[in-house]
């Protein structure tokens, strides 16, 4: 049970103040709660490998979980059907186009749920680290429709992802494809997909220790960002049929 004390250092009081050691964290790999999501905050709690979740109307909850879940971008576990579903190339993918619509899908309610932990100051936070070049987001399209995507966060060579939706059969998988092609000729050495799912495990996501993941991610990290808005650099399926007007 977490003490008076360990409230007290948890809890972040001024905008300057640190983070607690992620050795410090809970259990659950609660490091601190409250503060901000200035992107100073932001960017601070990524390059240390800490990143926000908490309900819309709660206190800022950070975490740096034991163990990480992880995606080596050249290691994606691509089935059969996946790989029909990407070459089949009846969809046209972009980079960084409709940032904030992609957002804004991904903080619609799942089936199933009633509710979403992407809440208004997280959507303009992150939309704001987008517009300054370290948020990024890729689509994909159907006849000008807006039908799957995800968006993450970049940290020199590391990329933390955030969230992915669907409106159509496997779109969010034909946009992670592409990511992980894009960061593999990038020589991004890992996603953080942050907390392991089954989901992500059927894609080839692994469990590292925490210490393990800071090692890789601190190298990863160190090196110098690419400047956004991204655009692809492989060739990609980029039919103007399926682009939007």
């Amino acid at each position: 049970m977490t003490d008076a004390t360990d409230l007290m250092r948890m809890y972040l009081v001024d905008p300057d103040q640190p983070f607690p050691p992620v050795e410090l964290a809970d259990p659950s790999g609660l490091v601190a709660f409250g503060g901000d999501l200035s992107p100073a905050r932001l960017l601070n709690a990524y390059s240390a490998g800490i990143f926000p979740w908490y309900n819309p109307g709660e206190t800022i909850h950070w975490y740096c979980p034991d163990p990480r879940s992880i995606l080596v971008p050249t290691d994606l576990r691509v089935s059969k059907s996946y790989r029909r579903a990407v070459i089949n190339t009846d969809y046209a993918v972009t980079m960084d186009r409709a940032f904030a619509e992609v957002m804004s899908n991904c903080a619609e309610p799942r089936a199933k749920e009633t509710g979403t932990w992407i809440g208004p100051d997280m959507l303009a936070a992150y939309q704001q680290l987008h517009h300054l070049g370290h948020a990024h987001s890729v689509e994909v399209w159907r006849n000008g429709d807006l039908v799957g995507g995800l968006y993450g966060v970049a940290c020199g060579r590391s990329f933390a992802g955030e969230s992915m939706f669907s409106r159509a059969r496997d779109t969010s998988k034909i946009a992670l494809y592409w990511l992980c092609a894009q960061l593999a000729a990038w020589n991004f050495p890992l996603i953080d997909c942050q907390v392991t799912s089954t989901h992500l495990t059927s894609l080839g996501a692994t469990d590292l220790s925490r210490t393990d993941y800071l090692h890789l991610h601190t190298q990863a990290a160190a090196h110098p960002t690419l400047p956004g808005p991204w655009q692809f650099q492989i060739p990609v399926p980029n039919s103007p049929n399926h682009l939007p007007s």
